[in-house]
């Protein structure tokens, strides 16, 4: 399997697109040739971590060490032998994707991330030491950093919006154990943040340092590829409960900012599982919702920090993937749509390719009053306790006209990362501290706190630098050139 960049034909192995994250043109690697469809009815039965190495040796054929290496990456980790269990909810489904060590839909893709970029190393012969760097609205930090806390050859460096997460997500960044990994909060927002770590991948490090660059987030295709497993693990469960037969299309609702999780619903699709439409619920910062209804992508317009912060997004890296594979794999159009939005901030695409999309892609918004009454709904009519992300798709459900196939909502984060929201969806005063407003949650609704998260109130802060974003690349520099800082250092103001 070789990869090319979404803006040249220039090739790579699948251990090179993995332990590059991003092309060094900028663009995101996609398959030179998309894997064949085949019948999903040869999954069938089989246990999550079999169903990952089926569908990783597709995509990453180079690696033989598939089958151990799946089988290392989940076992023990999560908290439910399924993984990702299916939950009914009345005339839907939700998918939970949080059962992980970090209590976010991110573990599922970082619990395998590691083990393929240190396969990779060995594949490709790489001797310097590997540089992650990562922007995160809020859960893909933490589980990079926990996923490669300790893993030789391999320093992580997490960036977050200050102010633009929740205490909980910040709390579990700041006080991450492990000797290779940092974080540090970044003045301005996520868009900030992507802009300025794709800028440093742009720029390269200075010669001699020793150190290559990766990325943890879902612009790498080692990233992409463990996602589009639990699309089929739904559809094998709803067969399984037969609540579909063989062949009969399910709908799958999914919260998004990147558009990566999304667009593992959309690799699936490709493969053959059976998916009907692929909505994408976006909260107040509906820059995908105006984009996949008129064709439009326009990042001109106010910011809205919301109560589902890790949607909190404007410019959405995994959409040039999409734009690449509507377009016919044409790199030019590619090119020139990601230069228009890094010079004016928008870029339109022709009718008959938002028409290609709009086969395939419905979409919705929903703000925070909306998700509240989705959080109270689901609990008082289901007595199923779900996150604002979860609850902005549920509310984007509602809006949409019924197609009479079973949905399934994808459940993103635990709402025990979110307790103030929720609480106050449910009509309870959120005044205390984050860790207490946890186990007033608990005690309201008789549902345990995660115990990765229960240990984080005593949890000791290891990282409070909070850096300008003009200064990241200088920042990055002094990590990789070996002046490391101390635990709680600030490099900047």
């Amino acid at each position: 399997m070789q990869y090319v960049s979404t803006r040249s034909r220039s090739q790579v192995s699948s251990p090179e697109a993995v332990l590059r994250g991003l092309a060094p043109d900028g663009g995101l690697y996609m398959p030179l040739s998309f894997p064949k469809p085949f019948d999903p009815s040869a999954l069938t039965g089989l246990s999550f971590t079999e169903m990952a190495s089926r569908i990783f040796a597709l995509f990453l054929d180079d690696f033989e060490e598939i089958p151990a290496l799946a089988a290392r990456a989940y076992r023990g980790k999560f908290d439910c032998p399924d993984v990702t269990p299916l939950r009914k909810a009345g005339r839907r489904y939700i998918l939970e994707l949080f059962h992980g060590p970090t209590c976010a839909f991110k573990d599922v893709a970082l619990s395998v991330l590691p083990h393929l970029m240190t396969a990779a190393m060995r594949h490709t012969g790489r001797s310097e030491e590997i540089m992650i760097l990562t922007a995160t609205s809020g859960d893909t930090g933490k589980a990079a950093m926990e996923g490669f806390r300790d893993v030789p050859g391999i320093r992580i460096t997490v960036f977050y919006p200050y102010g633009g997460v929740s205490p909980v997500q910040e709390k579990q960044m700041t006080s991450q154990a492990g000797g290779n990994v940092r974080a540090a909060a970044i003045r301005g927002n996520f868009d900030d943040a992507q802009t300025a770590v794709k800028e440093i991948f742009t720029k390269g490090l200075p010669a001699g340092t020793g150190t290559v660059l990766s990325s943890a987030n879902s612009i790498n295709i080692g990233r992409l590829v463990p996602q589009i497993v639990y699309y089929y693990k739904a559809y094998s469960d709803l067969l399984a409960a037969g609540a579909v037969s063989p062949g009969s299309p399910v709908d799958f609702t999914v919260p998004t900012g990147n558009f990566g999780d999304i667009l593992a619903g959309f690799f699936a699709k490709k493969l053959g599982l059976p998916v009907g439409r692929l909505i994408c619920a976006s909260n107040a910062n509906n820059v995908l919702t105006d984009f996949l209804q008129t064709g439009l992508y326009d990042r001109n317009r106010p910011f809205y920090k919301t109560t589902s912060p890790s949607m909190d997004i404007l410019v959405s890296s995994n959409l040039e993937r999409l734009l690449f594979m509507i377009g016919g794999e044409d790199c030019g159009p590619v090119r020139e749509y990601m230069d228009s939005l890094r010079t004016s901030g928008s870029f339109r695409i022709p009718a008959p390719m938002r028409e290609n999309i709009q086969e395939h892609f419905s979409a919705g918004f929903a703000g925070d009053a909306a998700a509240a009454r989705a959080i109270a709904d689901v609990w008082e009519k289901e007595r199923i306790l779900i996150d604002p992300h979860t609850a902005v798709a549920w509310a984007v459900a509602d809006q949409l006209p019924d197609t009479g196939r079973p949905n399934v909502i994808l459940s993103t984060a635990s709402p025990y990362k979110f307790p103030a929201a929720v609480l106050n969806a449910l009509g309870q005063d959120a005044a205390a501290d984050p860790f207490g407003l946890m186990d007033q949650l608990s005690r309201l609704t008789g549902t345990p706190v995660p115990k990765p998260l229960a240990s984080l109130k005593s949890a000791p802060v290891r990282f409070t630098d909070v850096v300008r974003k003009e200064d990241l690349y200088d920042y990055v520099v002094s990590l990789t050139a070996g002046s490391r800082l101390q635990d709680g250092a600030s490099v900047t103001g």
